[in-house]
């Protein structure tokens, strides 16, 4: 009997160890690894410099808190803010802790400026986490039932559409920033059409109402669309940047990263976290950082993506009950126009790790070490699966 609570609809089957792009089980069954721990192990399974530099660093200093300064914590904010354009960084443990951290600052900068009702724009079919304020935050229902009451102070409008924004700004005097995903991972790697447009239409309604623009990269972010951040492939600059995920490379870290007065908002006592941006957790992300850059993943994950989605609409693009092959990067959703969470299972069982969100899209987030050869092989093996389950179905 295991006395876990039942949070988790979990697979049957456990991992021992895995190398790049591959997982082993524990009856030694080989795995092609399409899911990446949700978009975090950006390094894949075992890479030697991130496991040296971790194995170095707990040797020498695990934690020690916030209380005193932190050389790691600090290189990492110089990295990430000359990364971004940004001005400074608060480090955290996860992304809902990051948004949660976000949305704290949006309230405290309205109030600093004699807002006390803030308010703050959300979309349908966000994710940004599973705290109180980040669940309500999260445009999902299923998610947010059962524990209402749920934060007051959000505005919801449909995702890529720019003229629902004005009509709030028209409505509501009280809006203080606007929370979106670049692209939606959990909402279905929703991408804007196009993207660029969409970005420079919000922060242009930012800009011209005085609310902040806060980016949940949590998802999309270090690297995962072919770019250090996904706001990079337009012109586009944030006044928050949320982060996690890929960040420390299955390392629990967050950051969020900000300019302007968005950076100075926080003062002492204001906002904390225990273990957030130890110099284990750090370490962890600076190597991560530093493999990318050296590795050039930005551009591996920007042409082996477009290669992989590209692969797809030739394969199964054209099949009845295939709705939209879709992405950007190493972040791709094959969308059916049915119901698909059995092809986890199916995936399972012949060596494949995917998901699927919003109940019919297959999710494919993969390491950003995934080779030519690992990428054949998974356009192989899920266009065989989308084929057979539709040719089933009919």
């Amino acid at each position: 009997m295991s006395h876990l609570m039942t949070t988790y609809g979990r697979l049957p089957v456990t991992f021992t160890h895995g190398d790049g792009a591959w997982l082993w089980d524990t009856d030694g069954k080989r795995y092609l690894d399409a899911v990446a721990g949700v978009a975090v192990n950006g390094l894949g399974h075992a890479h030697p410099r991130l496991v040296k530099a971790i194995s170095e660093q707990a040797a020498r200093l695990i934690h020690v808190s916030n209380l005193y300064q932190v050389a790691e914590q600090e290189a990492l904010a110089d990295h990430l803010c000359a990364l971004s354009g940004l001005d400074a960084a608060f480090f955290c443990n996860s992304g809902a802790e990051a948004n949660e951290a976000a949305i704290k600052l949006a309230r405290l900068h309205a109030h600093n400026r004699g807002i006390h009702d803030p308010a703050i724009i959300v979309m349908e079919r966000s994710f940004h986490g599973r705290t109180m304020a980040t669940l309500t935050a999260t445009g999902n229902p299923k998610a947010q039932a059962g524990f209402e009451p749920l934060v007051p102070g959000f505005i919801r409008v449909p995702y890529d559409d720019l003229e629902a924004v004005r009509r709030v700004a028209a409505e509501h005097a009280n809006v203080v920033a606007i929370l979106v995903e670049p692209i939606q991972g959990e909402g279905g790697i929703r991408v804007p059409a196009p993207l660029p447009t969409y970005l420079q239409g919000l922060r242009e309604l930012c800009d011209a109402h005085g609310w902040l623009l806060m980016l949940d990269e949590v998802q999309t972010g270090i690297g995962r669309t072919g770019r250090w951040f996904g706001f990079q492939h337009t012109p586009v600059l944030p006044d928050v940047l949320t982060l996690a995920k890929g960040l420390g490379s299955g390392v629990p870290v967050g950051a969020i990263v900000a300019r302007g007065a968005a950076a100075t908002t926080f003062t002492p006592g204001k906002h904390g976290s225990t273990f957030g941006g130890n110099p284990l957790a750090c370490v962890a992300a600076l190597t991560t950082l530093q493999v990318m850059a050296d590795d050039q993943l930005l551009a591996h994950a920007q042409n082996l993506g477009a290669w992989i989605v590209e692969a797809f609409r030739e394969r199964i693009g054209g099949l009845a009950g295939v709705k939209q092959v879709r992405g950007l990067g190493l972040m791709i959703g094959v969308e059916l126009d049915r119901p698909c969470g059995e092809l986890v299972k199916t995936a399972l069982a012949r060596g494949m790790l995917i998901n699927v969100t919003q109940d019919s899209v297959i999710r494919l987030v993969p390491p950003l070490v995934l080779t030519a050869d690992d990428a054949r092989e998974l356009v192989d093996g899920v266009s065989r699966l989308v084929s057979e389950f539709l040719a089933q179905a009919d």
